[in-house]
């Protein structure tokens, strides 16, 4: 075919691709329709690169080698895999860009197009939010080997406004709790009941290791000391306080699995004498098909597992458990708070948890489920349409 150019190659699928290693480093592409496209894009790569040594221009670098980059570089990140959802819904529309082309207007496609899909304005701002941050940091801290930034100025990514489009915290009432629960599966309900017990996020219960478990002999209770990588902002290690319900729930699991307090396996529905076919193995989120079934069956609509986060707040406020209080148990940031907590501080803790063990008859809802009780009310109070017969000529 007369193509000599060293490192480009046809691939099995009709198209062309570069691999090549010049300057001690590796140039390669797939996916392009024709040899001369190949070539002269590994022309302008090796040109780059020679202007990068020799002069030194900023080397060029792509989103997608960024994204990699930051995903390399925070793998132990608590909320790593949220990110890299996040990354997976915008990619393709900037993934091919260089850094310097990322910007709003580079992003409204992706915008307008999750909008499209109903998605809420929090949902995109959680896929800029990455984005921003990764743009961020190629401006500011990732350096190459002669010291120049990835980036030379990051843009305003600018976030959809919040207000009149964020869903509404909706906690929910011991009643709807005692029909929740037996509508879940056995796994799932215990980790609601736990949640519902001690206000900790859902990743955290998901997660939750027998090492980190501290038996407190005065309460005759557990605490579980997490460490920050686990943790919303990885600040600081965070304890999970057992009342006893939330007691009760780890005992009923304890010996099941050696490393994680809360595991599934399936169960065999027939030669039930037998062992189950499949180990216990941790669980990766709450929010799974069971329990979207669940919700919809208890007739609880787009639950949340965080309301039942939201559900310990509104419990503990009506307990009279002051602010400060509220805020160590659902681990608000505060000025405040102690990183180690003293054995008084558990004390105080698991008493105000204590108070929320049960129903105390008092009103349990919030001002968003007034108003949708009283849609609800008239709703089923107005008097169905009748539909008007036509009249014969």
């Amino acid at each position: 075919m007369g193509h000599k150019t060293s490192g480009v190659y046809p691939d099995k699928n009709g198209q062309w691709q570069v691999d090549k290693w010049q300057f001690g480093t590796r140039f390669r592409q797939r996916g392009f329709v024709s040899f001369e496209e190949a070539q002269r894009w590994l022309i302008e790569q090796l040109a780059a690169h020679r202007a990068t040594v020799l002069h030194g221009v900023q080397e060029s670098r792509t989103f997608d080698q960024a994204a990699a980059h930051y995903v390399q570089l925070h793998a132990d990140k608590a909320s790593i895999k949220t990110e890299i959802y996040m990354l997976q819904s915008v990619m393709p529309f900037i993934h091919h860009l260089e850094l310097a082309q990322v910007h709003d207007g580079t992003l409204a496609p992706f915008v307008n197009a999750r909008l499209q899909d109903g998605r809420a304005h929090k949902t995109i701002n959680l896929a800029l939010a990455v984005v921003r941050r990764i743009l961020n940091l190629a401006a500011t801290s990732w350096r190459d080997e002669n010291g120049r930034t990835w980036l030379d100025q990051a843009p305003k990514i600018t976030l959809l406004p919040l207000v009149g489009h964020q869903r509404e915290p909706r906690p929910i009432t011991w009643s709807q709790q005692h029909t929740l629960l037996p509508k879940l599966p056995d796994h799932l309900a215990r980790m609601a009941l736990f949640v519902l017990n001690t206000g900790v996020r859902d990743d955290v219960v998901c997660n939750l290791k027998w090492e980190w478990e501290i038996k407190v002999p005065e309460l005759g209770i557990s605490v579980f000391e997490v460490p920050r990588q686990h943790v919303k902002g990885r600040k600081r290690s965070k304890v999970v306080i057992c009342n006893s319900v939330a007691q009760s729930v780890v005992e009923s699991v304890r010996g099941q699995h050696p490393e994680f307090v809360f595991v599934y396996r399936r169960e065999r529905v027939k030669n039930t004498d037998q062992a189950p076919k499949m180990a216990y193995r941790p669980i990766e989120a709450m929010n799974n098909t069971a329990w979207c079934n669940a919700r919809q069956a208890a007739g609880l609509g787009d639950l949340h597992v965080h309301d039942l986060r939201h559900t310990v707040g509104m419990r503990l406020r009506e307990a009279g458990v002051s602010e400060a209080t509220i805020s160590d148990i659902l681990w608000h940031s505060t000025k405040s708070m102690t990183q180690h907590y003293s054995v008084a501080q558990v004390v105080e803790l698991h008493s105000a948890l204590e108070k929320i063990k049960k129903d105390s008859g008092q009103w349990n809802r919030s001002l968003a489920t007034l108003k949708l009780e009283q849609q609800v009310a008239l709703l089923e109070a107005s008097p169905p349409k009748v539909p008007q017969q036509r009249k014969t000529a």
